[in-house]
């Protein structure tokens, strides 16, 4: 076989699709194996620079082709589909794949490690859980509801609610029943999630740069933790901007001839790490509001703005700073917080 510098390698559970170009650029590969032979091809194959589209297993394949001596590196998804000539199959992301990766300006993803996907496990765990909750608990609102009972919103007020259901002697038994049953399953999701949020705390207080940017007004230890670990090579941004944007906190651009056009945010990035920004940010305002202290920035963009669009605001800006102090090893001070941002724009 010819010398082969770089693979494009398109998977799946099953079926791997290969596509590999020479020194010359000039195609030298195309071959389709089966997992187990997949495997066996790249330990007998010298080592070379393997091109994976970042997806669900593909940190495992990374690492294990890493073990072997390759170079891998891994692909936005949304990246690499510009470099699709034609139609879709296998053959085509494969060699889509293999033509991104030679361009000098790619980003590429991180490979993660076991330890890095474990963290993120605990932290997917937990959203699937709050989720759950959430649903369950909207549940039980609109069952007692048709029997006349309510309470304020918020989570806090579901446990009064739950009593005041137990308390009532009119109604059915069959309801009664079925009121407990929720009001068990609602217990065990608490306590599941408590467990959870016991382990992310655990990690807070392990890590010294976690405990820095739980400092930021809006952050919180649970906030915190999400940035330390899906932000784990914050040096690949090259400013705070650009870390704002890869979360998807800037506005959309659609410029052109030389006029500006902003819409709205792009959400383009990681879901949960954003909404945990937007929540502490809307948790700021909305205490903001409350108690009408505020620092100058926020004060001066609530009077222009609606609360909903100034929490945006904040969490681009909460977003800028927290990439400045993992990036340099800083402290939040409030005192020096124009300083901070302005460094981190």
């Amino acid at each position: 076989m010819e010398n082969i510098t770089r693979i494009g390698m398109d998977t799946s559970k099953q079926i791997f699709q290969l596509h590999g170009v020479g020194a010359d650029e000039k195609v030298v590969l195309r071959k389709k194996l089966r997992r187990k032979d997949m495997v066996t091809f790249f330990e007998k194959l010298p080592p070379t620079t393997i091109i994976i589209e970042a997806c669900g297993a593909s940190h495992h394949w990374a690492r294990l082709l890493q073990s072997m001596g390759h170079t891998v590196k891994l692909i936005a998804p949304q990246l690499s589909k510009p470099y699709v000539k034609r139609g879709k199959n296998d053959s085509a992301d494969a060699e889509a794949l293999c033509e991104a990766g030679s361009r000098p300006t790619m980003r590429f993803v991180p490979v993660k490690t076991v330890e890095q996907q474990a963290a993120l496990m605990l932290v997917g765990v937990r959203d699937r859980l709050v989720r759950n909750r959430t649903q369950l608990g909207n549940s039980i609102r609109g069952y007692a509801a048709e029997f006349g009972l309510t309470a304020a919103k918020g989570i806090a007020h579901l446990a009064t609610l739950l009593q005041r259901i137990q308390a009532d002697e009119g109604l059915p038994s069959l309801a009664r029943d079925m009121f407990a049953f929720q009001a068990n399953e609602y217990t065990a999701l608490q306590v599941q999630i408590d467990d959870i949020e016991a382990k992310l705390i655990a990690r807070h207080r392990a890590d010294e740069c976690s405990q820095r940017l739980d400092k930021i007004p809006g952050v919180g230890a649970i906030g915190a933790t999400l940035l330390i670990m899906k932000t784990p090579e914050p040096e690949r941004f090259r400013s705070g901007r650009q870390f704002a944007a890869w979360i998807g906190l800037t506005p959309r651009d659609h410029s052109t001839a030389g006029k500006v056009r902003l819409g709205g945010i792009t959400r383009a990035g990681d879901e949960g790490l954003r909404c945990a920004l937007v929540a502490g940010a809307t948790a700021v305002v909305q205490h903001a509001l409350r108690s009408g202290k505020a620092s100058p920035w926020l004060a001066d963009l609530l009077r222009r703005k609606p609360p909903k669009l100034a929490a945006i605001a904040l969490a681009n800006k909460i977003a800028r700073v927290a990439w400045k102090m993992m990036r340099t090893g800083e402290s939040y001070v409030i005192k020096n917080e124009r300083v901070s941002i302005a460094s981190a724009i």
